[in-house]
């Protein structure tokens, strides 16, 4: 017998605070049950059950065997298997080793014709369960053994657990605490697992302390023999797209969309949107009045940049935007080699091309083409800023859901 009030409260707490389903706590309490009980009292190599009655309070203990005939087991004793002379193994089809049936063990095992006695519909591969007497004292080797089986099963669960909690929000912002730094990477304690955050998914410049709050994309949950761990970034596109979604309601429900994103995290990004309501202006929803929305998104992200550009199919107005802010005189396209030729005014060509050339890389990455600069006279753009640029491959167009 045991404590019933003790025991609901224990399950009642594990499924609150670690998310442990409790038939999970009760079916591993019963393996231990059946572990402390098959080392203590069972004959080697039975199969023993346990099966805890919450409403009684009792624990009842049964053997299990498997119901067999001559062609799932090889009725021979050890004895006889060590006389008996080695025949070659068998083959299948394409000439691989066929494993030998086990050997019949009348702990595990039960006759078909002994079964039918016991249960008349019963068939070759059924389980038959048999009582046995309870017991309530265990030695201390039972004792610990039943322990470590409890422990271990609670932790498959929790794991389990823990994946199908943080596997439903991939995709989504989470936020914890920094644990510790290690190697360029950030561990973040999330609560009931450890985040990371690799040094490639990090943004440029940030530092942060040990118990400082931070947010990221959860973009991957990995298991590994050490435990659960849930990928983070703070570089991927996709992050800005959540953190606009948090600020403008108009993201989050899916009127304004996210066809493209170019972006160089910590220092500048460009964003082209299009609105499914031809009464909402995209850009101006992002902005939010007094620009306060895209503030907020530009803080979280250590003071980047971000341009906001209307989406466009015409690609000679879409280019023209996405090289914003930037004045335009003209474009012209060559679909066979997929290039883009800007004209520009002589004191626009500089802010075309970007310091370093991170405009126009950007706007090349933004729209999938190549872009040429060049100033009104004819004059051609430093070839290291960004004359000639080859386009990267498009984007593909990020929906917000």
């Amino acid at each position: 017998m045991f404590d019933l009030k003790v025991m609901n409260s224990v399950l009642a707490e594990l499924e609150e605070e670690r998310g442990i389903p409790r038939e999970k706590v009760i079916e591993a309490i019963e393996a231990a049950l059946a572990t402390a009980y098959k080392k203590e009292y069972a004959k080697k190599g039975q199969v023993i059950r346990a099966h805890i009655d919450l409403n009684a309070g009792t624990t009842e203990f049964q053997q299990v065997k498997t119901v067999v005939d001559d062609s799932t087991v090889r009725f021979i004793t050890e004895e006889e298997e060590m006389e008996e002379e080695p025949a070659p193994p068998a083959l299948d089809q394409d000439g691989n080793a066929i494993a030998p049936l086990p050997r019949y063990n009348e702990e595990q095992h039960i006759k078909i014709e002994d079964a039918k006695f016991i249960k008349r519909d019963t068939k070759v591969g059924d389980e038959l369960v048999f009582p046995l007497e309870a017991e309530d004292s265990y030695g201390r080797i039972a004792a610990q053994t039943a322990k470590q089986v409890i422990i271990q099963k609670i932790r498959e669960a929790e794991k389990v657990s823990v994946v199908a909690e943080y596997g439903a929000r991939q995709g989504e912002i989470v936020s914890g605490t920094v644990q510790r730094m290690e190697r360029g990477n950030i561990y973040i304690d999330l609560g009931r697992a450890t985040g990371i955050l690799p040094y490639d998914e990090q943004i440029p410049g940030e530092r942060y302390r040990q118990g400082e709050r931070i947010r990221g994309l959860l973009y991957q949950v990995e298991e590994s023999p050490r435990g659960i761990y849930l990928r983070l970034s703070r570089a991927k596109p996709e992050f800005l797209v959540k953190l606009f979604e948090m600020e403008a309601p108009e993201a989050a429900h899916g009127t304004v969309l996210f066809k493209a994103i170019a972006r160089e995290a910590g220092s500048r990004s460009k964003v082209a949107v299009a609105s499914s309501d031809p009464h909402v202006d995209p850009v101006g929803s992002l902005v939010g009045q007094r620009g306060v929305r895209v503030s907020t998104v530009t803080s979280e992200l250590g003071g980047e940049k971000i341009d906001l550009i209307e989406w466009s199919e015409d690609p000679k107005a879409f280019i023209e935007e996405a090289l914003s802010p930037a004045r335009i005189l003209g474009v012209e396209l060559d679909e066979a080699e997929h290039k883009a030729t800007i004209k520009v005014a002589d004191d626009q060509q500089s802010l075309a091309i970007g310091r370093g050339g991170q405009n126009v890389r950007l706007a090349a990455k933004l729209t999938g083409w190549r872009i040429d600069i060049q100033s009104v006279g004819g004059k051609v753009a430093d070839p290291a800023a960004g004359k000639d640029m080859p386009a990267p491959e498009a984007p593909p167009p990020i929906a917000a859901e």
